[in-house]
C-alpha cells in the first residue's frame, strides 16, 4: 500500500509558491506546494509547513508570513529557496517589507501578506490559516504548478 499510496499522492496536482517569513531581525524564505484558499469572506489561506523547517519557528513566533505566486518563467527561483544559505536566498532579486514586516518579494504574479488565525497539527505538518491582510498583483501569465516542477513534495519534512 505504501507505494501506491506515495505514486498516488504523486498525481496530486499543487501550486508551487515561496513562503516568506521574519522574527526580530531573522528572516527566511521556502519552497511551499501544500497551500489553498480555504475562505473568501474573510479571505484565508493555508499553508502546511513541516515542524523541522525554519519557517516554522519564525510563523509561530511571529504570527505572520507571505506567499509569492510565481510564474512557468519563473521555475529557477524555487533552487533559491531550497537550500539553508539566507543570504542567498534573497540577494540579487527585489524585495521589500511591507504591513506585516514579512519580506515581500517583487516580480512574482501575486503575493499575499497573511496574519496566522490559525494554526492546528492534523499529523506530521502543521496547518498555518492565515487571513490575507495585504495582497497585489505584479504581473500577468501563468501560475507554476507541480506540473512543471522536477519530482514531487510528499510530505517527510
Amino acid at each position: 500500500m505504501k507505494n501506491g499510496l506515495l505514486s498516488a499522492f504523486g498525481q496530486m496536482t499543487y501550486g508551487i509558491y515561496i513562503l516568506t517569513s521574519k522574527f526580530d531581525d531573522e528572516i527566511n524564505g521556502m519552497v511551499a506546494s501544500w497551500v489553498t484558499q480555504v475562505s473568501y469572506d474573510p479571505p484565508l489561506i493555508i499553508v502546511a509547513v513541516h515542524p523541522n523547517r525554519y519557517s516554522h519557528n519564525l510563523i509561530e513566533k511571529s504570527n505572520v508570513f507571505a506567499l509569492h505566486v510565481l510564474d512557468r518563467s519563473q521555475k529557477n527561483m524555487l533552487k533559491r529557496f531550497k537550500g539553508s544559505d539566507i543570504e542567498k536566498k534573497f540577494s540579487g532579486i527585489p524585495w521589500e517589507i511591507r504591513d506585516t514586516g514579512v519580506p515581500v518579494l517583487k516580480n512574482c504574479l501575486a503575493w499575499f501578506e497573511l496574519m496566522i488565525t490559525g494554526h492546528l497539527t492534523p499529523g506530521n505538518h502543521s496547518l498555518f490559516i492565515g487571513e490575507v491582510i495585504n495582497s497585489g498583483t505584479e504581473s500577468t501569465g501563468n501560475p507554476l504548478c507541480t506540473l512543471e516542477y522536477e519530482g514531487m513534495y510528499i510530505g517527510k519534512n
